[in-house]
């Protein structure tokens, strides 16, 4: 145990949901101090950025997704994403399923670059982070509550949509990212 960590006295579930858990742990702190501390506790997902063309082309067209969130009140640009179906379900697997859920397309080529807590100030979620390529035209199946628009775009200009304001969701922020600054390393 780290000297940092505190100890979890005791658990707390206030409310299970279909996406998420919200609990209230009670926790010994490195000092001795005792406090409740309430977190949300999600299962995880997958995101992925899918390239139309190959990802080291000159100027490769990439999807993204354009969709109303409620709790932002607005539509967001975001790469696809998702929940695995099962806790077992591999994260690979995963990615793969929800790239053809949401856009259309399979990838026969599929990376996973790397994992990103979203909000760990009082969440548990970790979203794994992949690129995807060599796509062919699958089958689409929304979600009974997702309405979502899937715009192809250049790679570049997705970075301008993020370097001016307009992609402001964090797994796709980061997504774009890494594969801008880190993607031709590896």
């Amino acid at each position: 145990m780290s000297p940092l960590e505190p100890e979890r006295e005791a658990r707390r579930r206030i409310y299970r949901g279909r996406v998420i858990d919200l609990n209230v742990d009670t926790l010994r702190l490195p000092d001795g101090t005792v406090m409740e501390r309430e977190y949300v506790a999600h299962a995880g997902a997958a995101a992925i950025l899918p390239f139309v063309d190959a990802p080291g082309a000159p100027e490769p067209r990439v999807l993204l997704l354009r969709q109303y969130r409620h709790a932002t009140g607005g539509e967001l640009w975001e790469v696809p994403a998702g929940t695995r179906d099962a806790p077992e379900e591999p994260w690979a697997d995963c990615a793969h399923r929800e790239l053809e859920e949401e856009t259309g397309f399979r990838a026969r080529s599929l990376r996973q670059l790397t994992r990103i807590f979203t909000a760990p100030g009082f969440c548990d979620e970790i979203i794994h982070l992949f690129m995807a390529w060599d796509l062919e035209p699958g089958h689409r199946n929304l979600d009974d509550d997702e309405f979502v628009e899937v715009v192809e775009m250049r790679f570049s200009e997705a970075l301008e949509m993020v370097r001016d304001g307009r992609i402001i969701d964090a797994k796709s922020v980061a997504t774009l990212l890494w594969v801008d600054r880190f993607a031709a390393e590896r």
